[in-house]
């Protein structure tokens, strides 16, 4: 397959590179006045880290690890002090380089560590999930979690390039492959409707087999990997979901209006995750999140019963859930209002009024929300 490559067009331009056997071109890319370079990487990813570490070190650069728990375990102030420290006693300067080589947790930090470094030093991200291949990775944002909810902590920051190896999907177990999924259907409701058109026609293909507790990361997992003959359709359906992300980036960074529809389904989903101490998927709980935000726009008066319904059809078939458990919207009300796209006392959401055309829902009457909650719980 040939490379694809988006160029997201901010404030600073850089590349989105889609394909496979991507690392020597990243090692190409490294900036030339960069004499050290720092490997941000859970413990899983340590295979490939010594890989790119050793095509790096043959440019005569030096290569620093920095190994951080996995997941959201690593997006937390001590972990970015340890990185910090690292980068101190192997005295970064400002023209050396961050990688990080990971999922979106590790992605989200290095981006923040590149960025909180000397007042920001250059990030070059190696996502390696789905998920971050089409959403953490790009656009910017960077950040850590505190006590009080995800990504209160942040800043943003825009990568010097990015490097999405398909190659690293034939081995990513299929639950997280279709967690990734749920932040590609986003694209294709806020924008780009060919992609869910694109889902419809492959689900046999993209699907997970098990059960919903898979996707959901709570009670199990299914651990085969993507079928090599899903990887073209795959790999399309990423294009199209970067290029969504590109598209809105390069209009508005620091989301300020536009970039908020790339949160659709997200301020229910954040809720969710903080309620269950973030051992959900992100994935999943941005499902969930989505059928929260159609059903709100249901009762608002912007969508019809069968584009609420293609909602749920859709997820359904990939194997993501669509529902969450009864009896707890208060603590979900309170982590809402934790949320970053709160104003005040007033609740924002991303809704559609109709498939492809996201708008703002501010201050919805509480009532609506308890019945939008309700369709979900039951």
């Amino acid at each position: 397959m040939s490379d694809a490559v988006i160029d997201v067009n901010g404030a600073r331009a850089y590349p989105v590179t889609v394909g496979k056997g991507l690392t020597a071109q990243l090692v190409a890319q490294i900036p030339g006045d960069a004499a050290r370079v720092l490997i941000v990487h859970a413990a899983p990813m340590l295979a490939p880290v010594e890989a790119l570490r050793r095509e790096i070190e043959a440019t005569g650069r030096t290569v620093v690890l920095a190994e951080v728990p996995d997941a959201e375990a690593g997006k937390t102030a001590e972990v970015l002090a340890f990185c910090w420290q690292v980068l101190g006693k192997s005295e970064f300067t400002r023209s050396d380089v961050v990688v990080g080589l990971g999922g979106g947790a590790v992605t989200d930090l290095a981006g923040f560590v590149a960025a909180s470094w000397l007042r920001g030093v250059g990030v070059m991200q190696v996502p390696t999930t789905l998920l971050a291949m089409v959403d953490a990775a790009v656009g910017g944002k960077t950040g850590i979690n505190t006590v009080e909810g995800k990504n209160l902590v942040g800043a943003f920051h825009e990568p010097l390039s990015v490097w999405c190896d398909v190659d690293f999907l034939l081995t990513l177990p299929r639950h997280d492959l279709v967690a990734g999924l749920a932040e590609v259907v986003k694209a294709g409701f806020i924008r780009d409707t060919q992609i869910l058109e694109l889902v419809e026609a492959n689900v046999a293909l993209l699907s997970a087999d098990s059960a919903q507790s898979g996707a959901r990361g709570v009670d199990g997992a299914d651990l085969r990997g993507l079928d090599p003959e899903a990887l073209p359709v795959l790999t399309e359906l990423m294009r199209r979901a970067i290029q969504v992300k590109a598209d809105v980036v390069s209009a508005d960074l620091k989301e300020s209006h536009l970039r908020e529809i790339l949160n659709y389904g997200h301020t229910f989903a954040h809720a969710i995750e903080y309620t269950e101490r973030y051992q959900w998927r992100h994935g999943a709980a941005v499902s969930v999140g989505m059928v929260f935000a159609a059903e709100l726009a249901r009762l608002a008066g912007k969508l019809s019963d069968a584009d609420v319904d293609r909602h749920r059809s859709i997820l359904e078939s990939l194997g993501l859930p669509t529902t969450y458990a009864p009896g707890r919207w208060d603590a979900l009300h309170l982590a809402m209002r934790r949320d970053k796209k709160t104003r005040g006392e007033m609740l924002r959401f991303v809704v559609l009024q109709g498939i492809g055309n996201p708008v703002r829902l501010e201050g919805p009457d509480p009532s609506l929300l308890i019945s939008a909650y309700d369709a979900i719980s039951r």
